[in-house]
């Protein structure tokens, strides 16, 4: 039986690490899986499959997350970012606050800084 091989690193697809801000009267505890599920709503099964979208990070304080984006799909999460209008019954807004190839500085330029 042959192995598998590994797929290269040039052959993977890059990513990159958006992060936003949600802007609400009340703190919400943790709305991302929320906010997946409307991303997916907008851009469908397949397009959301195709980007790879995953939760990374969120900070209850600040009120602001991560979202693990495939590079060719940054610009469709923005966008689908600009339709939640609710999240846990409270009207809210999701904001873009920046996008970074390397966690790391998302996190220390965009939500610790």
């Amino acid at each position: 039986m042959d192995k598998i091989k590994p797929l290269l690193p040039s052959l993977k697809e890059k990513k990159r690490y958006l992060v936003y801000e949600i802007i609400s009267e009340k703190k919400m505890k943790d709305p991302s899986r929320e906010i997946l599920i409307k991303v997916k709503g907008f851009l469908g099964v397949l397009d959301s499959a195709k980007a790879g979208l995953m939760n990374i990070y969120y900070d209850k304080q600040k009120q602001r997350g991560v979202i693990k984006v495939g590079r060719k799909h940054v610009d469709k999460l923005k966008t689908s970012l600009l339709f939640v209008k609710n999240l846990d019954d409270e009207e809210s807004i999701v904001k873009t606050i920046g996008v970074s190839g390397i966690l790391k500085k998302a996190k220390n330029k965009y939500i610790a800084g």
